[in-house]
């Protein structure tokens, strides 16, 4: 049961962010072609796509954990991943980067509210489409929350829609 929701949230998320995915790669390749950084801050469990983004198989070219906003400039590109769009502290350091205009990619889900939001300070917003648990247990609440394996899944869609877009860029120098 869980895998059959989990393959429906990752296909949602395939249907549904397309569009959103393919600007986020354009605006990451962005710094990779320039002479910019890909800085990377993922909040609580969000730190897998960063731990994957620089020591995974293969990491994300020209990617780098986020120490301190004052290092980042308008030439580095920023991905900030956090489980819900109206996290504090992921909103603190999207201020930061838009007083500091660093465009910025933020994945997160975006719950419906009044409070400001990832989803309306980001260059690019990608919606993990994960709100509540994938499972009913029995005390009728939902279970199974794997918002990192969601934001994983999205970053893999972004990394390799950047190679493709480098790739090309590639060719079209030569």
């Amino acid at each position: 049961m869980f895998s059959t929701q989990l393959n429906g949230l990752l296909q949602r998320i395939a249907d549904k962010e397309a569009e959103q995915i393919e600007d986020g790669a354009r605006l990451l390749a962005q710094a990779a072609i320039g002479d910019g950084a890909i800085f990377i801050k993922g909040f609580n469990e969000m730190k897998a796509v960063e731990a994957e983004a620089i020591y995974g198989a293969e990491p994300l070219i020209h990617a780098t954990p986020l120490s301190s906003i004052n290092e980042v400039t308008e030439t580095d590109r920023l991905l900030l991943v956090s489980r819900f769009a109206d996290d504090e502290e992921a909103l603190m350091v999207a201020k930061e980067l838009q007083k500091k205009n660093v465009p910025f990619i933020a994945i997160a889900g975006a719950r419906s509210t009044e409070n400001e939001s990832l989803e309306s300070l980001a260059d690019i917003f990608i919606n993990t489409k994960l709100l509540k648990g994938l499972l009913p247990n029995e005390q009728g609440e939902r279970t199974a929350f794997p918002s990192s394996i969601a934001a994983l899944y999205i970053f893999f869609l972004l990394k390799l829609t950047m190679d493709e877009i480098l790739l090309d860029n590639d060719e079209a120098a030569v």
